[in-house]
């Protein structure tokens, strides 16, 4: 698939759903944009451990436990991809394939690699990995981060909407696999972590 196949560019819709959600609103989508794009940044993944490890221990009947070990290999799996894909394939920015006068650019200017999107790989990742074992609120919030997250990339004009399309099958499917990979396991996982050795249920 290269960047002018009907696959990327949706017979101009691409193009067309960028500059909509990109050149629309005002001062408050801007910054609305630029947090959303922050927040999504996947150097929080620690962080994203930390919390959903700690809550799966206080927590276990709001996240189930397992699903943090899907996180984690997910992660490994989605990083790989990424890594390999974004200048295997090395899709221009919008910026790079529009021109500046195009496209409304909110922080530090990229034009290289953009396909797929990374931030959307990441909060998608977090939804497939944690929300089939959580809690109706907390997926509610998952898919939330997702979905703001996705749009912010498009609106700071990082991304064509087919990027976040594709960063988030990726975490998508990297959760799903690693969700696979360890059912075997899952019982095991699940018997340790709520009723440790030497503790009575």
């Amino acid at each position: 698939m290269t960047a002018a196949s009907p696959l990327y560019l949706w017979g101009g819709l691409n193009r067309e759903i960028f500059l909509w959600i990109n050149q629309s609103g005002g001062p408050w989508k801007d910054q609305i944009a630029l947090a959303g794009t922050w927040v999504g940044d996947h150097r929080w993944y620690p962080i994203a451990i930390a919390l959903a490890f700690s809550l799966a221990l206080l927590r276990p009947q709001w996240l189930a436990p397992h699903r943090v070990l899907v996180l984690s290999w997910a992660y490994l799996l989605n990083w790989a991809a990424i890594a390999v894909l974004k200048p295997l394939l090395n899709f221009p920015r919008p910026l790079a394939a529009l021109g500046p006068h195009w496209v409304h650019v909110l922080g530090r200017p990229e034009f290289q690699h953009s396909f797929p999107s990374g931030h959307a790989a990441w909060v998608f990742l977090l939804l497939g990995s944690l929300s089939p074992g959580a809690i109706w609120p907390l997926r509610m919030l998952l898919l939330l981060l997702a979905l703001w997250v996705a749009w912010a990339r498009v609106a700071v004009g990082a991304h064509f909407p087919a990027d976040v399309v594709g960063g988030a099958l990726i975490g998508l499917a990297c959760a799903a696999l690693a969700s696979l990979l360890l059912r075997p396991w899952r019982p095991g996982i699940e018997a340790r972590w709520i009723h440790p050795v030497g503790r009575r249920p």
